[in-house]
């Protein structure tokens, strides 16, 4: 099955790049997303790629792949790069390695709330990174910016103050700045896979985890066990909408221009969509019996100095101009 679903995804990304790269009236592009269809990045890039199709009069013809159906984020990331996909929506991880600022972002409590983050990504700091990002090695060009969520605890008993988390295993993204941030608010961070936490939880190999309500509500995580939903915000990660540089090389000066137009009115409905999103998951959960738990978080911003001043020491400057925003 994995032979033949690999041979299924060469063979979409080749006739993906042979349309591309034909000299007609119609151009295809591809899009690509891990995220399923319906989901908010999903449902703006492809009111995207109408606008696209109407705007050049049909010269463009639009296709989104959701789901994973074209592999895992790392492989869709390379067919982008050789040109096989010509827009994807990713996360910041892959983009970190060749473009370090963009790690600046996984840091905790670097912005105040997503109201701040907001203001970042939409003023002059997200458009230098965006820049950034599409004049590296990368081979992508960086196009827009998407909500991913603001990230906070839900665990089996109430969280309210770091000393709650004492004695807690807690799951983390696999990345020691993560692990790092757990250990410092008061818990044992727990490297682990996403696909793990629900029985994890249920079994009490961790005591929680960490996320979005839309994530919470679609993993049933709160049907383990994981009853309490602390509002630290924590973890406020946006990601990215890129083109390849393959394919972007290929636009003329003035599709460009209208291909930037666009992404940023897709990011921009893509934020009204995640806040509805966020929302009727949030009711959704409350519904289901999970307590929603407003807190202090400057306890845990204290406490999670060190990380920044560790992983943030080459960031000092960037750090001080995100702070800065109002």
């Amino acid at each position: 099955m994995t032979f033949r679903r690999t041979l299924i995804q060469l063979a979409v990304a080749t006739a993906g790049t042979c349309v591309f790269g034909l000299a007609s009236a119609q151009t295809v592009l591809k899009a690509a997303d891990v995220h399923p269809a319906g989901y908010p990045t999903v449902v703006a890039v492809e009111a995207m790629g109408k606008k696209l199709e109407a705007a050049s009069q049909g010269r463009y013809k639009f296709q989104m792949f959701p789901g994973s159906v074209l592999g895992d984020e790392k492989a869709m990331i390379e067919q982008t790069q050789v040109g096989a996909i010509q827009l994807l929506r990713t996360s910041l991880g892959p983009v970190g390695p060749v473009v370090p600022e963009v790690n600046v972002f996984n840091m905790p409590f670097v912005f105040r709330d997503v109201a701040h983050m907001r203001a970042v990504i939409d003023g002059p700091i997200g458009q230098e990174l965006l820049d950034k990002i599409s004049a590296s090695p990368a081979k992508i060009v960086a196009l827009a910016w998407m909500d991913g969520g603001s990230r906070s605890l839900y665990t089996k008993k109430p969280v309210r103050t770091p000393a709650d988390l004492k004695g807690q295993k807690i799951r983390m993204m696999g990345n020691p700045l993560f692990v790092d941030t757990m250990n410092a608010m008061g818990g044992n961070g727990i490297a682990m896979g996403y696909g793990e936490v629900f029985t994890a939880i249920q079994t009490g190999v961790v005591d929680g985890a960490e996320n979005n309500p839309p994530s919470l509500y679609t993993a049933n995580h709160f049907k383990a066990g994981a009853k309490y939903y602390t509002q630290t915000n924590h973890l406020i990660i946006p990601e990215i909408l890129v083109m390849s540089r393959v394919a972007w090389d290929k636009l003329t000066p003035a599709d460009q221009t209208l291909m930037k137009k666009l992404g940023r009115e897709a990011q921009l409905e893509q934020r009204k969509l995640w806040d509805a999103a966020v929302a009727d998951y949030s009711a959704k959960l409350k519904a289901e019996g999970v307590e929603f738990i407003a807190i202090d978080n400057k306890p845990f911003f204290d406490a999670t100095a060190p990380v920044r001043a560790k992983y943030g020491a080459q960031f000092a400057d960037l750090m001080k101009r995100i702070g800065d925003v109002k």
